[in-house]
Formats: structure tokens, C-alpha cells, sequence
């Protein structure tokens, strides 16, 4: 049977259950989800020297690190080949180019020292987003940046985060596309805390002055992500869930970010999604995979990432949530590392698209929900495989496993010999 013929009789099959999968192949190439440029070098950067910091830890050391600005986009331009799907590139403030002999801390970052970037996204189609760096660096004092009582200390990465509002705009500008700026921040305490509410009135006053930067808010979209604990701050977390989700649902304009390896173990992201979609506009997304904590594995196919896209396409918020990748393996290929990752989320997107979600609300509505179990699990053994032999026939890459070849060719001859 040719792919041609193993689609049309899938496509058969998902009509008997009430599924147009040519409409959802057009759908998903209409959705941006963002690549994270830190995969390719661990979270390194071009700014600084020092050890990775702020509760994080990229664990292995698998040959081929990008220690360039040339050699990341070299890298991410070849998993970019393997791709299906519209894209958009994700920044951190640490990865600015800088001409040789030019160096400015990160306060005094301005637009020039991106411009590699933005002619690398243009070339390429694709928007930018962003997020200031609050971690290694040496004005981290005693592993606070924005809470910290030191006023200094804190409104030097006051001034960062301004400087990354300008930025974030001139990429919207020069993109023709809306920038998603991300504010975390790694502040906490090994142990127990003295005063917990201090640092987050200071968090509080520091994001305002940040977003008192003037900036057009249809071309940023400032928002705060949380997190539960890190390397070094397994106490106490500035950032925690309740304190991100109540500033953004009291300044008008900012989103909330949620990124599912920042919860309690036992917590779900894909429950979340909905809660938030009740109250705001717009929401965002990191998407990993936590092993245990927020290990940032790389994305797989797997239940809580497929959860995760059903509740945006169910809940027909494919407009209204801001994707993104967010995880760093040093002990594998990185190059395959961005792949997986992605076709994996866009597996999970085509599969949520794939799914009569109307039908099954409408059994859930009606109580039969013997009968929508069972449909869920029928559906389970649907042909998927030849929708997504189709969407990447139509999106110009390969759909088997046969991608891996042209990875382990660039090993080879690029990777293994830096």
C-alpha cells in the first residue's frame, strides 16, 4: 500500500468518527510553536563564562556542543530541516552576539546585539521570543537577583529586565510578529526561611517597574512563570505558583506561564490549561518532560503531553496559548534532542486535532460515559501514523525514522569534530 493510499483509507476511518483530517493537517500548519535555542549548548550563552546557576543543571557532556553563535544556528538549521510545522525561535538575553572587542553587561543590552539573530529568523520565517536571563551571572548576589534586599543588586536586573522589554519589541517589529517575553527567576533558599513574604514584595515591585517600561502591548506579551523548587533552593521558591497566577491575574496585560515540570510531582499541567483558559485572554506554555522533578527531559509522545494538547484544541485555545519547548539534554545529540522533542508535540497537537472532541463532550454532557470510554479507547488504535505520514509529506520532511540518517551523517562530519 503506498502513502497515499494508507492515508486515504485513514482518512476514510476518522470520517466514520466524525474527523476531517485534511482539516486538521491545514490547522496544525497554522500553529507556531517556539524552539528553545539553550538546547544546543546546555544553556551556555555567548556573556559569560561561569557555571550554569539558579537551581538549574544541564547533566551529561555528549560531544558536538555548540560553543558558537555560527555553530548553534548551524545546528538549529539542521534540525529545523526535520520539522513539520510553522516555527518561531526562542531566546535567552544570554545568547547575544557581540562584534569583536564589544562587550556590554546585561543591564546596557539593547537591540544591535540581537540583529544576527533577527536576519537568521527572518531568512527563515519565523518570529521570536524571548526571556531575560536571571542566572550565571556574577551580579547574582548570594543567589538572589530580583528579590534580593540588596537595592543595588536588584535594580541592576530591574534594568536587565527593561532592556529585554525593548528588545522583545524590536523583535515584533522586525518580525511582524508578536514577541512572548517569560520572567522566571531562580530566587530561593536551601532552607527554611526567615521571611518568605519580603523577597516576593520585592519580586512584586521589581516585575512592575520591569513591565513600567513603555512597550506596545499588541507586539509584547510579558509574562511570569513559576516554579516549585531548584538545585539550592529546594525550601523556598520567590516565584511559586500562587504568587506568578495572582500578579498576572492583576495586571492587566501580563500572562500567565506555565511550564509542566515546575509542579508538585503529582500535579498536572493538562488540568491547569482549562482552569486558566476560564479567566484569561491569553496563556503560555513551556512544555518538557519532568522525570521525577524538573529535569527538562526531552519531549516525548507520552500521556501528560498528549493531555496537554487535547485541552488546548478541545478547548479551542489553539489562538490563545503561546507554545513553547523547554528542556536541555547534554547526554544525548542535541540535534535529535530538538527533534524528538518537537515532532513529538506536534504529534500530540495532530492527534488532539484528530480527536471528536465535540462527540465526547456531548456523551460527558449526557452522562453516557460508559460509551465514552469506550470510544476513547477505540480511538486509541486509529491509523494516526498515516495522518502524520500525510501532515509531514505535506510540510516537506521526512515522516519515518529515516530522519536519524541525516542526524548522524551531520555527527559525523560536523558534530564530532569540534
Amino acid at each position: 500500500m503506498t502513502q497515499k493510499e494508507r492515508y486515504e483509507a485513514a482518512k476514510e476511518m476518522y470520517a466514520g468518527a466524525g474527523v476531517d483530517t485534511d482539516a486538521a493537517i491545514a490547522a496544525l500548519k497554522e500553529i507556531p510553536v517556539s524552539l528553545h535555542c539553550w538546547q544546543g549548548d546546555d544553556v551556555t550563552g555567548f556573556d559569560h563564562d561561569g557555571p550554569l546557576t539558579g537551581g538549574i543543571q544541564a547533566t551529561g557532556n555528549y560531544p558536538g556542543k555548540a560553543r558558537t553563535p555560527e555553530e548553534l544556528m548551524q545546528d538549529m538549521d539542521k534540525a529545523l530541516q526535520m520539522m513539520p510545522g510553522k516555527k518561531k525561535l526562542n531566546l535567552h538575553a544570554s545568547y547575544a552576539i557581540f562584534e569583536e572587542g564589544e562587550y556590554v553587561d546585561r543591564d546596557k543590552l539593547e537591540p544591535k546585539h540581537f540583529a544576527k539573530w533577527v536576519a537568521f529568523a527572518r531568512e527563515r520565517n519565523m518570529g521570536i521570543d524571548f526571556n531575560p536571563t536571571f542566572f550565571s551571572h556574577d551580579k547574582v548576589k548570594d543567589g538572589l537577583t530580583l528579590t534580593s534586599p540588596d537595592e543595588e543588586t536588584r535594580k541592576f536586573w530591574i534594568d536587565h529586565g527593561k532592556a529585554c522589554i525593548r528588545i522583545s519589541e524590536y523583535f515584533a517589529k522586525e518580525t511582524g510578529v508578536p514577541c512572548v517575553m517569560n520572567i522566571w527567576i531562580g530566587d530561593g533558599y536551601k532552607d527554611i526561611p526567615a521571611d518568605r513574604m519580603g523577597p516576593r514584595l520585592r519580586y512584586k515591585d521589581s516585575i512592575e517597574q520591569i513591565l513600567s517600561e513603555p512597550y506596545d502591548k499588541n507586539l509584547v506579551k510579558p509574562c511570569v512563570e513559576s516554579k516549585v523548587f531548584g538545585i539550592g533552593v529546594e525550601s523556598y521558591t520567590a516565584g511559586s505558583a500562587e504568587f506568578t497566577l495572582t500578579f498576572a491575574a492583576t495586571h492587566e496585560g501580563c500572562l500567565p506561564l506555565m511550564d509542566n515540570g515546575h509542579y508538585h510531582p503529582t500535579e498536572v499541567v493538562s488540568d491547569k490549561i482549562p482552569a486558566l483558559l476560564c479567566f484569561f485572554p491569553e496563556i503560555a506554555l513551556h512544555i518538557t518532560r519532568p522525570v521525577r522533578w524538573d529535569s527538562d527531559h526531552v519531549v516525548l509522545f507520552d500521556d501528560e503531553t498528549k493531555e496537554m494538547a487535547k485541552e488546548i484544541v478541545r478547548n479551542d485555545a489553539l489562538g490563545r496559548v503561546y507554545m513553547a519547548l523547554d528542556y536541555f539534554d547534554a547526554g544525548i545529540n542535541r540535534v535529535s534532542a530538538w527533534v524528538v522533542g518537537f515532532r513529538s508535540w506536534q504529534k500530540a497537537l495532530l492527534s488532539a486535532l484528530c480527536t471528536p472532541n465535540e462527540e465526547f463532550k456531548k456523551l460527558q454532557d449526557e452522562n453516557r460515559l460508559t460509551e465514552l470510554m469506550m470510544l476513547q479507547e477505540d480511538m486509541k488504535t486509529y491509523p494516526f501514523g498515516a495522518v502524520w505520514e500525510e501532515y509531514c509529506r505535506q510540510c516537506g520532511v521526512v515522516a519515518d525514522r529515516s530522519w536519524f540518517d541525516a542526524v548522524k551523517q551531520y555527527e559525523e562530519e560536523v558534530l564530532f569534530k569540534r
